[in-house]
């Protein structure tokens, strides 16, 4: 493992906007690349005053930042930069306070650059199936939980998580924790002849007679590990991602709830190699 670039080389990389706008042609674009107006092989160069590239024989302009989320945005490029920086080297996510601070922005600005760059976390995430060893399990996020385990009260939102031994997570907002709610999460999800690891709660009986191997813990009787079966793993995540929301963003409401999942399952999934997350990012575009 590979810890990720410290500040110093990240100001050396991308100094200015230049720096970044040249980084985003070459990595979706290539340079020099064939013109796509006039066919030429050509080296593209900078337009002055514009964050454009022109060709060198017909001056077909091309703008990295389309359809990327810099696109519409007054804000420059080194601190959409920065700011992919800085949530993927935190462990615990980074709230609009911070980025507002750290990149002198308003905070509605620093507020939509955080959700634009969960957003994108998310997509370059992906959700591939599932398989091996998974680990299965329902939580749920705001107001108090009121009777046994909170199932089904209004004031909170359910999160059903299936997460991979050694493997990736994946999280879903659910409606709620019903039999007809999870199991086609699940049937769609982790492929057919998995080994999948619970705890008691009935939507989970049937997992057997739908292509699963399925084992069983019971905490109601302080059961946690019953053979190679047990839930520690994905209930550890659900504890990291309530820390951090507790520690760092204070609340979540239900309509954004998504894009943290999708950070922090990104920042998860990539947790082998924390020195590529930020790579990953800038090269996906």
């Amino acid at each position: 493992m590979t810890k990720p670039i410290s500040i110093l080389k990240f100001f050396e990389l991308f100094p200015d906007n230049d720096a970044c706008l040249k980084h985003l042609m070459e990595t979706r674009y290539g340079n020099p690349v064939d013109c796509p107006k006039c066919g030429k092989h050509s080296k593209f160069h900078k337009r002055k005053n514009r964050p454009a590239y022109e060709c060198q024989w017909c001056s077909h302009q091309i703008s990295p930042m389309s359809g990327t989320p810099f696109e519409r945005s007054s804000t420059p490029l080194v601190k959409w930069f920065y700011a992919i920086y800085l949530f993927t080297t935190s462990r615990h996510g980074v709230p609009a306070k911070e980025l507002q601070r750290q990149l002198s922005v308003t905070y509605k600005t620093a507020w939509r650059m955080g959700h634009e760059i969960r957003k994108y976390m998310a997509i370059v995430d992906g959700d591939d199936n599932l398989s091996g060893h998974v680990e299965v399990d329902e939580t749920y996020l705001g107001g108090k939980r009121p009777g046994p385990r909170g199932r089904g009260q209004a004031h909170k939102t359910a999160i059903f998580g299936m997460l991979a031994r050694s493997g990736d997570v994946m999280t879903r907002i659910v409606p709620n924790v019903k039999t007809k709610t999870l199991r086609p999460i699940i049937k769609e999800n982790i492929d057919q002849g998995s080994t999948i690891s619970s705890d008691e709660w009935c939507a989970y009986k049937t997992l057997k007679s739908h292509g699963y191997e399925h084992g069983t813990v019971i905490h109601a009787n302080s059961e946690y590990v019953k053979g190679i079966h047990h839930t520690n793993s994905i209930e550890g995540f659900w504890s990291q991602l309530k820390r951090s929301i507790r520690g760092t963003h204070v609340h979540v409401s239900k309509k954004y709830l998504a894009n943290y999942l999708g950070e922090f399952e990104y920042r998860y999934n990539m947790r082998a190699n924390p020195s590529l997350m930020f790579d990953r990012l800038l090269a996906s575009f």
